[in-house]
């Protein structure tokens, strides 16, 4: 601002202080000047937040979005698993090896012993390591680390095998102790951080004897350096078994991997050995304790509860089994094959929590989002149907533009497990209740609720769906379950915070995030609480700063400001063609303008992500002369690159939107993790794909697509330089860099 020059020259122009000719200012000018200059800061400041707010709730708004997608895309595949597998008789299909648990013919024994038959080549420089492992191992561990080095494949699948063992021996609910002489310091989500990880042992110190921890869940995705996080855990839990503890998150899980980067990452840091490496990851990860207790009185889960969760019966759970929270158990057959041919009796039948991965997009995310955090969709009261309470439902709402769920269509060889069963009784048909769930959907219903719950400031329990999993729990909820077990607080983690904690229902629900910078550079600080034999949290707040150190409030809000609305642009521009057509419906002079709330009212219509759109309006779109939108320039600034010439504007507008989806399943394909499939994969990629959407694409279309991008002629499509071709181009960005 220049204040360093104005003082300079102010020195030098100072008369003496004998000149009679300097006037003094009135007191009431000097006040109304302060008054004026308060005035002013403080609505600085509360642009400035209320910019930061917006930005937040883009960010938030934008991941769980993702989030629900995720789960519709699991949910569709396992509909395909569960049915079309089933009627075709054709045993497992592409899909299965992933969404079910890896039957290997091969031993414990002689998986390890294939594993120690690995030869580690003497050009490898990276860390050697030696089992039972010592503190020398760890600080090596460290340090390599620190220098971008990687763990050979041979010790990650030794690490990993010993951490098996050990976690096999382990409850799902471990309880601590503290003492005077030592505290425990509890961690949220690192996400693939490491430099947090790294700047928590620096200022707290590594794992010992004398500073125990516990790590909270989502060890991994989102950030590049899960692998070594993870093997960072792993040996000290194997270094430090009763001072180091590690609780499962709603992450460490191989269906999550897919879409969130984990899977990718030790496919291209472990070429060699990595389809190896992701089994024994999946089966450790479904090892991990579910919660742990301190002294009998603070619980510790990653996601949350709801107003079924029992600690007791939490205790009993064959967690192994919950390979992936998004996989709900398949009942038998022949359990729901007793039913009857009418049709008009099923539909007074109660809806069950079996039906949700399928069905739970019934409610438009619209009127699922006006009230965030706080929506009363459903309640977790016991119901007479065949599940308990709905609010753990793994459910996947993503509605097409007409407002309407879109879902697989049912089987019609297979009973619908939602039927009221129906016995043949004499000349009538008798209506009976189904019967109880089995104990395998009772244990994933209560392993889903501690690991995406949410908690919401309104009394009750209902339907996570703006998450899309688990149940949002109130107030009420929590005390319940706090004086059922004689608990007095419950820290989870599961949330990204501003300041890297938030306390609500009272303070006897502590959130802790542990990643900073999780959207942005500057986004969050992180945190980590130590915990005393009092029992009183400490926060303690950090900031992994690299570039926006030295940046001021005002910088670091636009940094993150502009990322944010990056972002939303990419988003409004994936549903370019319903935003359209939304707008022509309110243009019907075909002017190219609309009125600001008609406009908001389209935006969020289609994007349903709830967010302040007239706030937001002149950051996306411009006004016209007359004060209305034009709404055609919500896409100026925005465009697709240069297009393979089979595929047309509408068709790279669908690829774009559900290029992650695509490359999802395209990896499942690829089952070598090679980049390459063949031209008939290809076809199957989009077979999957249409059928998940519901989008009809011409076979003549597809082979064409398909030749296209087969540059070598070799039969082999590169699909990650085909998904390269689907991304946007900033205008903005390609002008600032042709200026520089």
């Amino acid at each position: 601002m220049g204040c360093g020059t104005s003082i300079a020259v102010e020195n030098q122009t100072r008369p003496s202080e004998t000149d009679g000719s300097i006037k003094q200012p009135s007191p009431a000018l000097t006040i109304k000047a302060a008054i004026l200059i308060q005035r002013w800061y403080r609505r600085y400041v509360a642009r400035l937040e209320m910019r930061r707010r917006y930005t937040w709730n883009i960010f938030q708004s934008i991941e769980y979005a993702g989030e629900q997608d995720q789960l519709q895309l699991s949910s569709f595949f396992s509909f395909m698993l569960d049915n079309f597998t089933q009627i075709n008789g054709n045993g497992p299909d592409l899909i299965s090896h992933l969404l079910d648990s890896v039957v290997d013919p091969l031993t414990e024994e002689v998986r390890q012993l294939k594993q120690e038959q690995i030869v580690v080549p003497e050009s490898y420089s990276g860390p050697h390591l030696s089992f039972p492992l010592s503190v020398t191992d760890t600080n090596a561990l460290l340090c390599a680390f620190k220098e971008e080095q990687t763990l050979h494949g041979k010790y990650v699948l030794q690490l990993l095998y010993e951490t098996k063992k050990f976690l096999k021996q382990m409850p799902n609910v471990i309880y601590l102790s503290t003492s005077y002489a030592k505290e425990i310091t509890i961690c949220g989500d690192l996400h693939g951080s490491l430099d947090d990880l790294l700047l928590i042992f620096y200022k707290n110190g590594l794992p010992s004897a004398e500073n125990p921890y516990v790590f909270n869940g989502d060890f991994v995705d989102r950030g590049k350096k899960s692998t070594e996080i993870i093997i960072i855990l792993f040996a000290f839990l194997l270094l430090y078994p009763d001072h180091m503890h590690l609780n499962r998150g709603n992450h460490e899980d191989h269906i999550m991997n897919l879409r969130y980067g984990f899977t990718r990452e030790v496919m291209q840091k472990y070429k060699t050995h990595g389809r190896e490496i992701l089994q024994v990851f999946q089966d450790v990860f479904s090892l991990l304790p579910l919660a742990t207790v301190i002294d009998n009185k603070v619980l510790i889960v990653h996601g949350g509860i709801s107003d079924k969760t029992d600690l007791d019966f939490l205790s009993t759970v064959e967690r192994h089994k919950v390979k992936s929270a998004l996989r709900v158990p398949k009942r038998s057959i022949d359990d729901l094959s007793v039913r009857a041919c009418s049709r008009s009796s099923s539909r007074h039948s109660g809806r069950s929590r079996l039906d949700s991965p399928h069905t739970s997009g019934r409610t438009s995310r619209a009127s699922r989002r006006r009230k965030k955090h706080c929506t009363k969709q459903g309640s977790c009261s016991s119901s007479s149907s065949s599940s308990s309470s709905s609010s753990s439902s793994m459910c996947s709402p993503r509605v097409s533009s007409r407002n309407t769920p879109r879902r697989p269509p049912p089987s019609p060889s297979l009973p619908s497990p939602t039927d009221v069963l129906q016995v043949p009784f004499l000349d009538s048909f008798v209506s009976l209740e189904p019967p109880e769930p089995p104990r395998e959907e009772l244990e994933w219903q209560q392993v889903v609720d501690i690991l995406w719950s949410d908690p919401k400031n309104h009394n009750g329990c209902s339907l996570n769906a703006f998450r899309g999993g688990g149940c949002y729990f109130g107030p009420d909820v929590t005390q319940t379950l706090l004086q059922k077990h004689g608990l007095c607080l419950l820290i989870r983690s599961h949330e990204c915070k501003q300041e890297g904690y938030e306390l609500c229902h009272n303070g006897q629900v502590i959130t802790i995030f542990s990643a900073s910078n999780y959207y942005e550079e500057g986004s969050n600080r992180g945190a980590y609480i130590k915990l005393g034999p009092e029992l009183v949290p400490r926060f303690f707040q950090y900031q992994v700063s690299r570039s926006t150190r030295k940046l001021t409030l005002h910088q670091k809000v636009r940094v993150a400001e502009g990322s944010a609305l990056r972002a939303l642009k990419e988003k409004l521009y994936a549903h370019r063609s319903e935003l359209m057509a939304a707008f022509q419906q309110y243009d019907i002079d075909n002017t190219g303008r609309i009125s600001t709330s008609e406009w908001a009212q389209v935006v969020e219509s289609v994007l349903r992500l709830d967010l302040p759109w007239r706030t937001l309006r002149p950051r996306l779109a411009r006004l016209g002369a007359d004060g209305n939108v034009e709404y055609k320039s919500c896409f100026e600034d925005i465009s697709l690159g240069e297009l393979i010439p089979p595929v047309t504007p509408n068709l790279a507008e669908t690829l774009y939107r559900y290029r992650t989806d695509l490359e999802i399943i395209f990896n499942i394909i690829d089952k070598d993790h090679s980049g390459q499939i063949s031209i008939e994969e290809f076809r199957q990629t989009w077979k999957l794909f249409s059928s998940h959407l519901g989008v009809a694409v011409n076979d003549q279309a597809i082979d064409d697509m398909a030749r296209s991008i087969d540059f070598n002629k070799d039969g082999s499509i590169d699909f990650n330089e085909f998904l390269e071709a689907f991304r946007v181009v900033h205008k903005l960005d390609v002008k600032e860099q042709q200026q520089g």
